[in-house]
């Protein structure tokens, strides 16, 4: 039997596990990630790595962008600073555990768990959306992930929906992600008034009548229909698969999307188009680290 070491490094929580063959999750440990300073979380990401024992061909990480996939490299990251930026991280874990280590994006990950083992695995071309903190993507096409001339395919946070519109953090005004992310639809509701703590509060206050929530995740919802109907009319993917807090805990949230999608698009694209919600939640990042491995090493 093979397996692979699955690593997902975050801004707050690192989490290692090791996988098998048939995508069953063998152990799994988590530890706080030092935001500064890479090297106390690669000693215990090697540290746990080289208490497996033999079969372990490779390791798949996930780290927070953007990142140079062709190199291996973290470029500048929010939620990681210091020492963690321009890092070769890939290189310098390999020379730690002696094995080699591929990194990703973790929405990248996620929708190569989807293609392979989940919601999409009947499919060819597999979108993946992240509807969560922030809003990411990936598109996977025949179980190999598309990642551009440069790998930063699918870097869709600041795809501008709304001239001028409302911003967050570093999304440019009017980007997708500060329109119908959790944090967007949160912070949006708070700067309205409302005492709210997540996303999912939110839409309780929609659906008991509350006219400014009810505005907030009409606007999530329809935007994030307009952005998937645009990827429709451009890339023509099988499906749509959404993940992240928002689609997979808010009930409806991708069948209302799929259907706001079906108005959005030309009549011969309408039968083709399926929006499901992930069937992985969220161990989709440490799977699809997994699969990178697996694929890699076949």
């Amino acid at each position: 039997m093979k397996y692979a070491a699955a690593i997902d490094i975050g801004g707050t929580n690192t989490r290692v596990a090791l996988i098998d063959e048939k995508y069953q999750i063998i152990e799994r440990v988590q530890f706080a990630t030092n935001p500064e300073n890479p090297q106390e979380t690669l000693e215990k990401i090697a540290e746990v790595i080289k208490q497996y024992s033999g079969g372990v061909v490779g390791a798949g990480m996930s780290c927070p962008g953007p990142l140079d996939l062709y190199q291996g490299k973290i470029l500048t990251p929010p939620n990681l600073k210091g020492q963690w930026h321009d890092l070769y991280v890939s290189k310098k874990l390999e020379k730690m555990i002696g094995i080699p280590v591929y990194l990703e994006n973790d929405a990248n990950l996620a929708g190569l768990a989807e293609a392979v083992i989940g919601e999409g695995k009947e499919y060819r071309y597999v979108q993946f959306l992240t509807v969560s903190t922030g809003l990411g993507a990936g598109f996977v096409i025949d179980r190999k992930i598309y990642l551009g001339a440069h790998g930063f395919a699918n870097e869709v946070a600041n795809s501008i929906m709304i001239q001028d519109g409302p911003s967050h953090g570093t999304i440019i005004p009017g980007g997708i992600e500060a329109i119908s992310s959790g944090t967007a639809i949160t912070n949006r509701a708070k700067a309205a008034g409302l005492h709210v703590k997540h996303a999912g509060e939110v839409h309780d206050l929609a659906l008991s009548g509350n006219e400014t929530a009810q505005k907030i995740m009409e606007e999530a919802k329809n935007y994030l229909a307009n952005y998937i109907a645009f990827i429709y009319g451009y890339a023509d993917p099988d499906i749509v698969i959404l993940g992240g807090s928002v689609a997979l805990k808010i009930k409806g949230f991708a069948e209302e999307v799929e259907a706001l999608v079906k108005n959005k698009v030309y009549d011969v694209i309408r039968p083709y188009v399926k929006v499901h919600k992930s069937v992985l939640n969220e161990d989709s990042g440490l799977l699809g680290a997994a699969c990178l491995v697996f694929i890699k090493q076949s």
